[in-house]
């Protein structure tokens, strides 16, 4: 899921501290009670730790029921989230689970879906959500081209 609509980088704050707005609160809300429908176990939450990204995975959590705490923040979603990095997460973090669910940043989710998706996607708005899905036993066997996508939310 890539994050809701954030606050305008002219507030005073870093980057790294913008906010969601009220639009990007409610649109996140929506979306994950869309997912919430088709999907009833999201796995384990990985998100980025800026602080909109953390918004959106806790909106998504309350919404799953799912306590904070085991939300898992990974700074590399936030500074350099690409193929590579992905795939050191799912190896080290994810290998005992088979659904995660990452919250973080374009054009680094954009680029990821498509680069792992066997359709071309397109771009991944603000508080987007696509859902691939892989026939593998292991995530080191998650390559290019392999994922099914099985939902895509866009609001």
């Amino acid at each position: 899921m890539r994050h809701g609509k954030a606050e305008p980088h002219d507030t005073g704050l870093s980057d790294f501290e913008r906010s969601l707005t009220v639009k990007g609160k409610n649109l996140s809300h929506l979306m994950t009670g869309k997912l919430k429908e088709k999907i009833t176990n999201p796995g384990l939450l990985i998100s980025s730790p800026a602080f909109r990204a953390l918004e959106t995975a806790l909106i998504f959590a309350m919404e799953y029921e799912i306590k904070p705490e085991n939300i898992l923040l990974r700074s590399d979603l936030y500074f350099r989230f690409n193929e590579r990095t992905m795939m050191q997460i799912l190896q080290t973090d994810a290998r005992n689970t088979d659904s995660v669910a990452f919250f973080g940043h374009d054009p680094s989710f954009t680029n990821l879906v498509n680069y792992l998706s066997c359709e071309i996607i397109g771009d991944v708005p603000k508080s987007g959500i696509v859902c691939l899905s892989f026939d593998i036993k292991q995530w080191d066997e998650a390559v290019k081209g392999k994922g099914t996508p099985e939902l895509i939310f866009l609001p």
